[in-house]
Parts: C-alpha cells; structure tokens; sequence
C-alpha cells in the first residue's frame, strides 16, 4: 500500500487551505505542525505496515507532537487493514504493542479511518467497551475539520448515527460532539474568544460536549497563553466541570504516553486547579473505582448512561466537588 498514493499533502492541514482562524504567527505555526506531525505518522504507518517499526520511526518527534504522530498512525494502520480486508490485524497489533501507551491517541485515528473509509470497509475491532466513544471524537473531529461548513458553520448533527450497532442510550451524537469541540480549538485558531463564540452559536444541549472536548484540545495541543486560558474559563461559565474534565484527560493522555510538557501544566492549573500528574490521577481512579468488581456503574438496563459518560461524569462532578467549577 503505497504512501504517497494515501497520505494527504501537507498543504491539506495549512489554516489558510482550511479557511481556520489565524491568531497569530506562532499558534499558526503550532496547528500545522501538528497537522504535518499527523500526516508523517499515518505516512509512516502506510509504508511500514508494521507497528513494531513506529518506535524507532517517531523517536526524533519532539514529545509535544509525537502524539499526534502516533494518532496518525492509527488512522494509517486502520486504513490499510480496512482496504486489504486484513481483518484489522495491523491495528489490533498496533494496540498491543507500542500503541498501548498512546491507546487514547490511536482510538481517536482509528476514527479518522472511519470518516475515510466507506461503511462497509469501518474497521471491526474488539474494543475496549469504556473508550470505544474515543473513535467517535476522531471521526467528529475528521468532520469538523474538513467539513467545516457543514458540521460548524450549519451545525450538523446525524439524526441517527450508525456506530456503534448497538447504541441503546443514543449517546454517539455526544461523543461526536466532543470531538467536534476539540476541532474548534484548530477551527478557531487557538483563539479562546472566537472558539467560545463557534461553541456558543450552537444548540445549548451541544454546549457541555464541546466545551470539554476544547479543554481537552486546549490542555494538549496548548497554543494559548496563561490570560488565555483564564478568559476561555469564564466563557465556559456552567459548563467548566465538563472542561475541567477534558483537560484531566488530556493529562491522562500525556501522563500515559510519557508525553509531559509545560504547556499542560499551564492548562490543568487554570482548569482543574491542579497540577497535571493529580489531574490525570483523578481520571485513573475513578476509572479504578468504575471498573471495580461489583460497581453498579454501567450495569444491565438500557436506561443506564454508558460507562464512558459515567467516568467523564464522575470526573466532572469531581472537580466541581473541590469548589474549583
């Protein structure tokens, strides 16, 4: 499967073909190099077609982008599987071998294939049941981006979305959305005001999802400054337990992978009024106590919330709890 004949050009992720906000010189130069670090993972992924390969592929990407790298990665692996009716073997391996580290990450690929790929050809995996939502924010995120007008400026909403099959609660919609929120923070060009303003013109109902999908984006892709940061809080009024809990698992993300970098610390501090390491503590042991034999969270009965929204829940409740929200 060749490289070039898959991998988009770079010119694809510049703000200006994007039609994306620009702040200024530096957070332009910040959003397309996690563009161009995404399409070097999935090229990577493309040509190689062996995880075990990716390590030594992506050392020399410095720590704040080579996640993105290894998202992209999951995006290539995804696609080559679904196209060559592998059976989703590359991916599977991906997951467990050094994608592990980065699960969050290559989950969130897996649904940039999806957005690419015809229904038929949507990868079946064998999922973790608590972040499968996690492809969902990559293909929400995959639409927002490239389907700007449709899925920001008109606010489109599939009234039915067909993943996962069985979906008892209708909760897709929600965890589109979150992925649609972090799009905002590349839409908006790390502007806080202006990615407040895209998420505010939309349906209320929508606001909660996208607000944490922003802070989670704002926490991991960084971009705005200390100021920033502050002014984004209090635009998010009501819903800043929901950022709180977005910025808690970008730290999570980073703390996992062994991504950690100063910009984060920056983000938890305003959000979670904590530093990144406790933030990311709290998604761990709610996930913990969750996962716990005997935990009713999650149980039999379709009017049971998934457990994925559970956690992000309780995570928000949590940091609302501390007086912080």
């Amino acid at each position: 499967m060749g490289r070039r004949l898959l991998t988009p050009d770079d010119a694809e992720t510049t703000l200006e073909k994007r039609g994306f906000h620009v702040k200024n010189n530096d957070a332009r130069e910040v959003l397309e190099r996690i563009g161009r670090t995404f399409l070097a993972g999935f090229g990577d992924a493309v040509e190689s077609g062996a995880p075990a390969a990716l390590p030594a592929r992506l050392k020399d990407i410095p720590p704040r982008f080579r996640g993105f790298a290894y998202e992209g990665a999951g995006m290539g692996f995804a696609m080559v599987d679904a196209l060559t009716f592998s059976g989703g073997r590359r991916t599977r391996e991906y997951l467990a071998g050094c994608g592990d580290a980065h699960v969050y990450m290559v989950y969130i690929g897996v649904g940039w294939a999806m957005a690419r790929l015809p229904r038929f050809r949507w990868p079946k995996l064998d999922l973790d049941p608590m972040l499968q939502w996690l492809v969902l924010d990559g293909y929400g995120f995959h639409q927002a981006y490239f389907r700007t007008e449709r899925y920001v400026r008109r606010h489109h909403q599939d009234p039915s979305f067909p993943w996962p099959a069985h979906d008892p609660h209708g909760y897709a919609n929600h965890a589109l959305d979150q992925g649609i929120g972090r799009a905002l923070w590349f839409v908006g060009g790390t502007d806080p005001d202006v990615v407040a303003t895209l998420i505010e013109a939309y349906p209320p109902a929508r606001h909660s999802d996208l607000y944490a999908g922003a802070g989670l984006a704002a926490t991991y892709a960084g971009g705005a400054d200390e100021d920033e940061l502050r002014g984004f809080w209090k635009r998010a009024g009501r819903h800043r337990p929901f950022v709180a809990q977005g910025s808690a698992f970008a730290a999570e993300a980073r703390r996992r992978a062994g991504l950690e970098v100063p910009h984060t610390a920056v983000a938890t501090e305003i959000f979670c009024d904590m530093p990144p390491e406790r933030a990311a503590q709290v998604c761990t042991d709610i996930r913990r106590e969750l996962d716990r034999p005997g935990s009713t969270a999650g149980a039999a009965g379709e009017d049971r919330r998934p457990l994925f929204e559970e956690w992000r829940r309780r995570i928000a409740d949590e940091f609302a709890s501390l007086g912080r929200c």
